[in-house]
């Protein structure tokens, strides 16, 4: 017997209170099924794959929650910077009531055994983030734009869970100073590849190289 994605959605959000008290482990998942009116055996169903799978659907409901609310702006009268830095709040915003489990689920993701999946859970907000921003690069910039918010969006969180300030204003604050760094490297990458293409031959193959990375 399957459970309904309603159902499942129900269960991730009961046992997601119990992980900032209790942390990330299979136990919430059994307490979440029973806040929610569910047996253990249903909180089994709906994930199979035990906390590990119940991190991955929470990240996922995280991304869905910042795309669905950036529709509602104009994005239109927005660079791609401000689009960026909007999703990025906004993902955040989401977040703000589970601060206390995301500040756990950080520590969760930090050991050494869990590591990878907290990197693919970076990997697919950030492209999400991208997305919902606009983006269809297809070249190699799909790549470096991603490993560069990823690196503000990882530094960001950290900065969020310590903030205290009203609304959270110097989050946002850090987040623009750190987006603005990062538009300022990429514009520098841009035009060191615009000066090789005028350089003779020999540079050229230099570029082509340090393009594909070590072989």
């Amino acid at each position: 017997m399957t459970v309904e994605a309603e159902d499942r959605k129900r269960i991730m959000m009961a046992a997601v209170r119990h992980a900032a008290f209790d942390g990330w482990t299979d136990r919430i998942l059994a307490q979440g099924a029973r806040d929610a009116g569910y047996s253990a055996d249903a909180a089994e169903r709906a994930f199979p794959g035990g906390v590990d799978d119940l991190i991955v659907a929470f990240s996922e409901w995280a991304d869905t929650c910042m795309a669905d609310a950036l529709v509602l702006y104009n994005l239109s009268a927005l660079n791609v910077g401000e689009r960026v830095a909007l999703g990025v709040r906004l993902r955040l915003e989401c977040l703000a009531p589970h601060r206390e489990a995301v500040r756990r689920l950080t520590a969760h993701c930090a050991l050494p055994g869990n590591a990878s999946l907290g990197a693919r859970l970076v990997a697919r907000t950030v492209d999400a983030i991208w997305y919902a921003a606009g983006d269809t690069a297809t070249d190699f910039s799909y790549y470096t734009k991603r490993g560069l918010l990823a690196a503000v969006y990882g530094s960001t969180v950290l900065y969020w869970l310590g903030d205290e300030s009203e609304g959270r204003v110097e989050t946002w604050g850090f987040l623009e100073r750190r987006l603005e760094d990062t538009m300022r490297v990429r514009r520098l990458g841009g035009s060191i590849e615009r000066m090789l293409d005028k350089l003779p031959s020999p540079f050229r193959l230099w570029r082509v190289a340090r393009r594909r990375g070590p072989i």
